[in-house]
């Protein structure tokens, strides 16, 4: 056996390790990622839903849009003042969170509410309202009742009772999944504090309301006269409260006379 041979051959590969070991750590320091603490502190913060509620992909897009300023530090629906706390302390500044949850602008219920038609097919609000007239309601505003909201809410918040969607205000973090499913745009994200809402999404007139819907706002505009903060008007043909203004003093709901501000 040649030791010198084998001496030689070991230094080879132990310099040659040598050599890229060193070439690897420069490539490592050229081609490195900066990561923004501030991000990564961020990102620690959010609950990891990834639910969208924000309006972004999920919650490492939101870290890196607050981070760069992009978003608020209260952009988290899920997290609420808590996690907005936490985080305008990292990028500094207070931030004054308002609670919100889903509301379902409906009261047709199967009591009150009309059909046209008997429905038989896929059980789908989406696929229902692309059908001749928008669905089987008679009021084409209406909730159709198949629960496509339903399936897309992760924390059990909303159901279907009574053939309409009913939400659980204690349960909704108003992530808006279901706002944005809704194919009739009945549902919308109100301050969890409000005291009144207007129960109805129909934009026909009186007369029409009342032909298909016992409990529809017929836009008489009884409410807005009675407003003494002017939040609450009636446009296209149904009444829409500003609840930047809303006092929750109630005499809109007290003088409504087909009860649909509840």
């Amino acid at each position: 056996m040649n030791i010198m041979g084998i001496v030689i051959a070991a230094a080879i590969v132990g310099i040659t390790g040598l050599i890229i070991g060193a070439l690897l750590g420069l490539a490592g320091k050229a081609f490195a990622v900066k990561v923004d603490e501030k991000e990564v502190a961020i990102r620690e913060c959010l609950p990891g839903n990834n639910c969208g509620g924000c309006g972004y992909a999920g919650c490492d897009a939101l870290a890196k849009a607050i981070a760069n300023g992009d978003a608020p530090a209260n952009g988290c629906p899920v997290g609420g003042a808590p996690v907005a706390a936490k985080i305008s302390e990292i990028v500094g500044g207070e931030v004054e969170v308002v609670k919100k949850v889903a509301f379902v602008k409906c009261s047709g219920t199967c009591e009150k509410a009309k059909d046209r038609f008997k429905y038989t097919g896929n059980q789908n609000c989406t696929q229902v309202a692309n059908t001749v007239g928008g669905g089987q309601k008679a009021c084409t505003f209406g909730c159709l009742g198949y629960g496509e909201c339903v399936s897309v809410c992760q924390f059990d918040a909303i159901h279907i009772v009574d053939g309409i969607a009913v939400v659980d205000k204690e349960k909704c973090v108003a992530c808006g999944k279901c706002v944005a499913t809704c194919p009739k745009r009945l549902i919308e994200l109100i301050p969890y504090e409000s005291k009144h809402m207007v129960k109805c999404n129909s934009q026909d007139k009186g007369k029409d309301v009342k032909a298909v819907c016992q409990a529809g706002c017929i836009g008489c505009k009884m409410c807005e006269k009675q407003c003494e903060s002017d939040a609450i008007h009636v446009e296209n043909n149904i009444a829409h409260i500003d609840y930047d203004k809303c006092t929750g003093c109630g005499k809109c709901a007290e003088k409504c006379p087909v009860k649909i501000i509840v």
